[in-house]
């Protein structure tokens, strides 16, 4: 059978949480070994990060399905932007926050680009598989 939009981007959302989850334990183990505390604070700082912005990459995704092209590549558009300004805000906070140590400021960089980079490997391998209708009734 066929795929629909919603279960292809609930796969998306499960299988990016197993990513992000597994990520976020490296990266503590890791983080702990190099900066200590605030290497694992970082670790899943970077990983929490990059799970909302999938999240809100899903939720515009589903909320511009229902509407016609130009309205969902508003949407997509308008949340590309919202997450771009939200990025900016998070990580001026990060950077300023005293928890984090310099040793640890290599932990939220790797942490964020690994699970960025496997997330975007997983979105390809779930929408390359899924099967959408070419021709509607």
């Amino acid at each position: 059978m066929f795929d629909d939009l919603n279960s292809v981007m609930t796969r998306v959302l499960k299988f990016g949480l197993f990513l992000v989850l597994g990520i976020c334990l490296v990266g503590s183990l890791v983080g702990f070994f190099v900066a200590g505390m605030s290497g694992v604070f970082g670790a899943l700082v970077g990983g929490s990060a990059v799970l909302i912005f999938t999240g809100m990459t899903v939720l515009s995704i589903l909320i511009g399905s229902k509407l016609p092209l130009a309205g969902f590549v508003g949407t997509v558009l308008g949340g590309w932007l919202i997450k771009m300004v939200l990025f900016l805000i998070l990580f001026t906070l990060i950077d300023n926050a005293d928890w984090l140590t310099q040793e640890a400021r290599p932990v939220v960089f790797f942490t964020i680009v690994a699970a960025v980079v496997g997330g975007l490997i997983l979105d390809t391998i779930i929408v390359s598989k899924a099967r959408f209708p070419v021709v509607t009734n």
